[in-house]
């Protein structure tokens, strides 16, 4: 009994999310099945994508050097593997945007410095001064302060790495999985564009105005943690020099993608989850702020790393997925809500969402007896005494759903029922219980 009270409420809506979720994976390890379907599969000119991201990927394997050949063959072997396993191929698959642009990310340092444009030095300063009429970023760095310190590395050192690992995580336990699969994309094309944009266009950060002023920038240069040299002080270690030391793009501060994986979550979390949608902007905020505090960004690498974000959300979401709530019309039962599709008054804001409510409205088959299941629409008829003229199809309706055996059903009960104009059919309605008949609104109804 003990052991079951203490799965009650949030880890219990998580656990058995989780299980559906595992119920729902493709187990198989047979390589057959995926061959099998790949033959049935019907190919369409969007599947062109694909050949892009293989040629894309010959490119930079051709010029990694780190590891040499013939190790670095061990990379499309592998994700060759993983891709034929169906197992596997669930989760690489979707994920081939994703792992395109880690790819660019980490090879570009083998583009030799011939074949590279030049650093813009002066150009973002200058467009920052320009549009904004003073440079933002320098001014915020002019006050450092420990707190200060820590409250700007928590978001951009921390939260920024794990927030869209999470956010996958709920949107594969509480979500159709279209959503994941969306995610991923958006995620990894994103990414993509935003590093190609970085090596077509090379600008330098604030770090490198601090140290170096506005002379010529080479690609020699090693990078600089900026900032976060004060939390290596602070925590008597040099992790962030040797990370941004080593970094393979030092000069990728335009667009800023720590500005746009904060944005892309946060309007997914809003989208799929309302409620929530306030501290994800928060976290937002704090995180722009962050990247101008730390001299890795100016205020308009912010600014155009936001809207690569918005830009892309808007482009790769579905049809399927941009109703109230993140439903589609076929699937899900239409793009409304059930309180929109039932008349209901929805439910009111406040407070922290819990995951109860990142778990409900789903529309999975998460085995939850109090929140699967919709709560009866009583019947009500217009006039009490002639309660007994409902139509047939409403008299024998479903039955009543039963009240719970711990006595919470009760609590899960409709504060108003459904708009009964509304739920019938236009032919149920020269009935004599409604006041709305062929000759018109009649109330109380006219007996005949």
């Amino acid at each position: 009994m003990a052991f079951r009270m203490s799965l009650s409420g949030p880890a219990r809506t998580f656990l058995t999310a989780f299980s559906a979720a595992v119920g729902r994976l493709d187990k198989s390890l047979s390589p057959f099945d995926t061959i099998a379907r790949l033959r049935a599969h019907t190919f369409v000119p969007s599947d062109a994508i694909y050949v892009f991201h293989l040629v894309l990927a010959v490119f930079w394997l051709t010029i990694m050097q780190v590891p040499s050949f013939p190790s670095k063959l061990l990379i499309p072997i592998l994700f060759g593997v993983a891709l034929f396993i169906p197992f596997t191929s669930q989760f690489f698959f979707p994920a081939i945007p994703v792992f395109a642009w880690l790819l660019t990310f980490y090879t570009n340092r083998f583009i030799p410095a011939d074949y590279r444009p030049s650093v813009h030095v002066v150009l973002l300063p200058t467009l920052e001064t320009v549009l904004y009429g003073a440079n933002i970023s320098d001014i915020l760095t002019r006050f450092t302060h420990p707190i200060l310190d820590l409250l700007a590395w928590l978001p951009y050192g921390v939260i920024h790495y794990t927030f869209p690992i999470v956010l996958a995580i709920f949107l594969w336990l509480f979500r159709p999985p279209l959503a994941l699969k969306t995610w991923a994309k958006t995620f990894g094309y994103m990414n993509l564009t935003g590093v190609c944009v970085q090596i077509l266009i090379p600008c330098a950060a604030p770090w490198y105005e601090l140290i170096y002023g506005l002379t010529p920038a080479t690609y020699g240069i090693a990078g600089s943690p900026g900032g976060l040299v004060r939390i290596d002080a602070l925590f008597s270690g040099d992790g962030y020099q040797r990370a941004f030391g080593s970094s393979p793009l030092v000069f990728g501060a335009f667009p800023s993608l720590h500005a746009a994986w904060a944005t892309l979550g946060a309007l997914f979390v809003s989208h799929f989850w309302k409620g929530a949608g306030r501290m994800a902007w928060i976290y937002v905020s704090v995180l722009y702020w962050s990247t101008m505090y730390l001299t890795h960004h100016y205020l308009i690498d912010v600014v155009g790393g936001a809207c690569l974000a918005t830009t892309f959300f808007y482009l790769f979401m579905p049809d399927e997925l941009r109703g109230a709530g993140g439903w589609g019309s076929s699937e899900y039962g239409g793009a409304r809500s059930k309180y929109e599709r039932y008349d209901l008054e929805s439910r009111r804001p406040g407070g922290f969402m819990g995951l109860d409510d990142f778990a409900s409205d789903t529309g999975e088959s998460v085995d939850l007896s109090d929140e699967v299941e919709e709560e009866n629409i009583v019947y009500r008829s217009p006039n009490p005494s002639t309660s007994g003229s409902a139509p047939h199809s409403l008299m024998h309706s479903s039955p009543k759903k039963p009240s719970m055996q711990n006595g919470s059903g009760s609590g899960r009960m409709h504060r108003h029922t459904a708009s009964i104009a509304s739920l019938i059919r236009p032919d149920e309605r020269s009935e004599g219980w409604s006041p709305i008949s062929n000759k018109g609104f009649a109330f109380p109804p006219v007996t005949r």
